[in-house]
């Protein structure tokens, strides 16, 4: 019987992580997926809050980021960690900040391929499928009031 790996996660700053938040979304988003290095990095990550998720061995395998007005993004967990929980836990840390935080809603855009994952953890869809990156998204809401 395999184990899920032993993973924390740690609410961070741009400020404070941004190499390793940087690693993280490069290799997700610019390598694997082909996002133009200057769509993710849109200048608005000084003012987001992060999450870094790190594995048994203390690497930093995944991220994500909180904007002020609730909107939730570049969710990126490396390859060789995926099915892990990591993406699930990293959500549920973003889910306890919010609503501390006192937030009414979390928005975010999913790509079609991530529509399971967020809406098991009750996210809905709204809105016609549109392209980001020349990939499909949908745009999402988690009611927290």
């Amino acid at each position: 019987m395999q184990t899920k790996p032993i993973i924390r996660v740690e609410q961070t700053s741009w400020q404070a992580n941004e190499p390793e938040i940087r690693r993280i979304r490069t290799a997700v988003f610019v390598k694997e997926q082909n996002v133009p290095l200057a769509l993710d990095f849109d200048g608005l990550d000084p003012q987001c809050i992060h999450w870094l998720a790190y594995d048994a061995n203390n690497a930093a395998v995944g991220t994500g980021r909180l904007l002020p007005d609730g909107h939730f993004g570049r969710m990126a967990v490396l390859a060789a960690s995926r099915k892990r929980g990591i993406g699930d836990a990293i959500m549920r840390a973003v889910i306890d900040t919010a609503v501390t935080e006192k937030l009414p809603e979390l928005y975010l855009h999913a790509q079609l391929t991530a529509l399971p994952f967020y809406s098991g953890l009750g996210f809905s869809s709204y809105g016609e499928e549109f392209l980001d990156a020349d990939m499909p998204h949908i745009a999402m809401k988690l009611r927290l009031a």
